[in-house]
Parts: C-alpha cells; structure tokens; sequence
C-alpha cells in the first residue's frame, strides 16, 4: 500500500481513524489528490464502495490553519438539512496525531466547476448558462436567510460592528504586505485610499447577522451534470456570521458584465446567455427580505476587500513564498477589482 500517494495523507493511519470511528470497512482504494497543496489538499478515495473526499491544510500550514479546518467543518455539519446546496458532511479528526493536522471527510459531490470547463449541455444552451446565474443567486439569497443561532453558530463569529470595521481591516491587511521586500506598495493596486474613505463615511446604518460564505464566486460552486442547478458550494474556510449581502457582491464583483473589463481569473466560455448584473441583483430581491438600498456600498467592498486580499499573493512572490507567475495574475486581478471598485462608486461604464 503506497500510503504517500498524496502529501499529508498516510492511508494506514486514516484507515485505523476510520475503523475507529465505524465508518467503512477495508482498505482505501483510490487515493488521488484532486487540488490544493498550497494551502489546502483535498482528495478523494473509496472505502467500501463509498466514495469520499478529505480535506486537510497542507504539509506546511499556514498560522491557525487547524482551526480553520475545524471551522468548514462545523458549518457543513450546520447546513445539514437545509436547503443550502452543499456537500454533506462525515466526520472531522482534530487529532493531530492522525495525520498531522485536522481534518474532515465529506461526501464526494457529483457535479462540475464551470472554471474548467462546461459539459455539452451547459456549453450549447444560453438559456441553461442564465439559470446557472440565477442558480447562484438563489443559493446565496437561502444562505442568508437561515438562522444561525438555531443552527448552533451563535459564536461562530462576531458581527458586531462587522461592516465598520472592514475598510480599516483590510486596509491594516494591505499595509502588512510592506514586510515582503521589493513589494511595490498598495499604490501599485490604484487608488485604495478614496475607496477607504468611502466605505468608512457610508456603512449601512443596520444589517441583519447572518451565515456568510465568504469567497462566493463561480469558481467555488458545482453545477449538477444534467442542469443548472448547482450541486453544492464549496471552500467554506473564509465563512462567518456576518452580514450575507457581503455574499452577493462578492459574486457581483467577480462576475462579467460589459460594463467592466475583464477579469483574468474565473474565466467561463462561452459567457452568453449569463445573467447581467442588474438581473443578479433583482433576482437575489426577489428571493430575500434583506434591504438592498446600500447595494452599491457592498459591491465596492466586496472589490476593495478581494484586491487587497488577492494583492497578498502577489507580495509573498517578491519573498519566494508564492510563485511569481500565480502573483502577477492575481496582482493583475487586483488591479481590475479596484478599477471595478471606482467604476461602481462613480458609476462609470468602462470602454
């Protein structure tokens, strides 16, 4: 049994952790590592027949990697029951002793990531590509509206304050970035400093806490084989109680309009027939009590928030801790979301 199949997984132990926790019989066949490496290794093998997917951080984990873990997979054991597109949840190991780090087993989700590629059916009807969009919406629109409290998340974050304190976070964040030598400095990413006045003298006066996903964009959803229902939504490492419409402008500012120019990332062909904006917007409206007159405020966050965190990538190529290559194009995407960013807060249509 080749037990170093993939980094971080010793099938003898997993098995064992298994046996232990009655889930499955034999041995683990299969073993393939689906992707990761660099902050997360996800793979899936079958034990019984069953097919499963592990997630875990990687063999050099970043700071509180463990109870990020952790965190995914308390609020996957929450949305059990709901009916909030996601991928069932088996067990987590905090044990570190299994295989060196947390983490949990989830079911195998049968479905595909529009970022890599639409099947024959998807690709050749626009029709399907607008309910996909739609589809999205509809997800984050039911995320937000479930209690969090009565799913046992009371302290799964603190949303006091929450939307006041974003400019100044990020803003903290980006000027952290200055420890890697040779960074150019946040001046690199535009104008930063405009968008954080903004959002500081405009917060929302009130907002409803909610379960938020956190990074809910298309490459972070599955779509189901035979339609554009999504399957499940995935990577919820970023998720915390907090104020959900973050969710549906996270997905507005990484979506392609033609009012903005394009992104170089979560790139979908062909892209006809997708839901414009404004279309996004209303159907999320149309599916949620939650009062969307600060829209545009939530956009430019969402913008500013993804740039600055995106543009750290980029910082730590400059210290060998990420390749350059992957930097530059998320630096490059940086730029576009704070381009995309002033575009909304001026309501200026890009040539």
């Amino acid at each position: 049994m080749d037990s170093s199949a993939v980094p971080g997984i010793d099938q003898v132990q997993l098995e064992r952790w298994m046996d232990t926790n009655g889930i499955g019989q034999g041995p683990i066949t299969g073993l393939t590592q689906l992707a990761g490496g660099t902050q997360n290794i996800i793979a899936k093998f079958e034990r019984s027949g069953a097919p499963f997917v592990l997630r875990r951080p990687s063999v050099t984990p970043r700071a509180k990697a463990n109870e990020v873990m952790a965190r995914e997979a308390r609020v996957l054991a929450a949305l059990a029951g709901t009916n909030v597109p996601h991928p069932r949840f088996i067990a987590v190991c905090h044990d570190p002793d299994v295989l060196g780090a947390t983490f949990y087993l989830m079911e195998a989700v049968d479905g595909f990531n529009a970022v890599t590629g639409l099947p024959d059916l998807h690709r050749s009807s626009p029709q399907i590509r607008r309910e996909m969009g739609f589809a999205m919406v509809d997800a984050a629109a039911e995320l937000g509206s479930l209690d969090h409290k009565a799913l046992g998340l009371e302290d799964f974050g603190k949303p006091e304050n929450y939307l006041s304190r974003q400019a100044g976070r990020w803003m903290s964040q980006l000027e952290s970035y200055t420890k890697h030598e040779g960074w150019p400095g946040g001046e690199g990413l535009g104008d930063v400093n405009t968008l954080a006045d903004y959002l500081s003298a405009n917060v929302p006066p009130d907002f409803k806490p909610g379960i938020m996903h956190g990074d809910y964009a298309i490459g972070n959803v599955m779509f189901r084989n035979d339609g554009p229902q999504l399957a499940a939504v995935i990577d919820w490492e970023l998720s915390t109680i907090g104020d959900p419409l973050i969710d549906l402008a996270w997905v507005i500012c990484t979506w392609r309009d033609p009012a903005w120019r394009d992104l170089p990332v979560l790139v979908v062909e062909p892209w006809e027939g997708f839901p414009s904006i404004d279309e996004m917007i209303q159907r999320y409206a149309d599916r949620s009590q939650r009062d969307l007159s600060h829209i545009d405020w939530y956009i430019v966050l969402a913008c500013f928030k993804l740039g600055i965190i995106l543009e750290g990538t980029y910082a730590r190529a400059f210290s060998g801790a990420a390749p350059k290559a992957i930097g530059q194009t998320l630096h490059e995407t940086s730029v576009t979301l704070i381009e995309r960013a002033h575009a909304r807060l001026n309501r200026t249509v890009w040539q």
